[in-house]
């Protein structure tokens, strides 16, 4: 069984070995994998104190980004929630880091809402991202975050024999974030901020998937008037992202997430 064991499903069970106290942080794509609320009731079966939603953290994301826009309205940015897109810049488009935003992704913005309600509580990250791992450990090791995929999720599940039940009284969120629940889906930051009643159309852009992304960021500087993009590696957002284990359609995926969001 440990053959199979990434590094994270190994330091997680050691964590419940030792009957750690932890908080769980599930990213906005969940739907995508797992229905709701069981899903809540099996993390805290599993022996989560608490589960909270990324989402709420990408509400504190959205304040952040509007209080910048309307400190240098002339500025131009590019939204940093998505690590990928962070590293890619970093490493291939060295000049366009200044446009990088300094604000907290949702991520990092949930993880300290977390210490401040929670403290002495350890923080694990669970979603489509890959790249979420080099970000907790790079970009913001002080919150002391451990990041687990759905797909090492679900082999923790399989492996503490944890399966979803009916009608179980612990399955509700401690912290939640219902106007952000679109995050994952591409063009949700511009949609749950209200991008269209700051920027004009021409002003902000919502971009998806590599080979557009690289095309867009090579332009980026001499595009007059654009002056904020809402960009994500994966083609169609997080919902497309490497750590899922869901075979539905790109279409079919946006669907789950849209009808958990509109259940409020």
């Amino acid at each position: 069984m440990a053959d199979n064991l990434t590094p994270e499903i190994k330091e997680f069970l050691n964590l419940l070995d030792k009957k750690t106290k932890m908080a769980a942080m599930l990213a906005p794509s969940f739907p995508v994998d797992f229905d709701y609320p069981e899903i809540v009731g099996m993390l805290k079966r599993l022996g989560f104190k608490y589960v909270a939603e990324v989402a709420r953290g990408a509400t504190e994301t959205n304040k952040q980004l509007l209080a910048l826009l309307k400190l240098h309205p002339n500025k131009k940015y590019i939204a940093n929630p998505c690590p990928n897109i962070v590293r890619l810049i970093r490493n291939k488009y060295p000049k366009l880091v200044p446009f990088l935003t300094s604000i907290d992704s949702p991520m990092a913005a949930i993880a300290k809402i977390v210490s401040k309600r929670y403290p002495n509580c350890k923080k694990v990250f669970i979603g489509p991202c890959i790249a979420k791992k080099l970000e907790a450990k790079e970009d913001c090791p002080k919150l002391d975050i451990l990041v687990l995929t759905y797909k090492e999720l679900k082999r923790i599940f399989e492996i503490k024999k944890i399966f979803p039940q009916k009608r179980d009284k612990s399955a509700f969120f401690d912290i939640t974030g219902k106007q952000t629940r679109l995050y994952s889906v591409s063009g949700g930051l511009a949609q749950s901020s209200c991008l269209n009643k700051n920027l004009t159309d021409p002003e902000y852009d919502v971009i998806s998937g590599l080979p557009l992304v690289e095309k867009t960021l090579q332009n980026f500087p001499t595009e007059i008037n654009l002056k904020l993009l809402d960009i994500l590696s994966c083609d169609g957002g997080c919902i497309n992202g490497p750590g899922i284990s869901s075979k539905d359609s790109l279409e079919k995926r946006r669907q789950k997430v849209i009808a958990y969001w509109k259940k409020g």
